[in-house]
């Protein structure tokens, strides 16, 4: 993952800890999940390419 091993995952989390305080992590945590399942969806939608309509031609017979 990106290079991180165990031991820095531990520090990074103990910096936020420490700079957001333990009330501020779930408000921290839940926006962070947003955004990436917001950018997720902006993402599949781009894929996903658009067929034109098809127009359909009346034929009198």
């Amino acid at each position: 993952m990106f290079g991180i091993g165990m031991p820095e995952l531990i520090i990074i989390l103990v910096i936020i800890l420490i700079i957001f305080g333990a009330g501020k992590l779930p408000e921290i945590g839940s926006g962070v999940g947003k955004a990436i399942r917001n950018f997720k969806g902006a993402t599949k939608e781009d894929e996903t390419p658009k067929e034109p309509e098809k127009i359909e031609e009346k034929k009198d017979a």
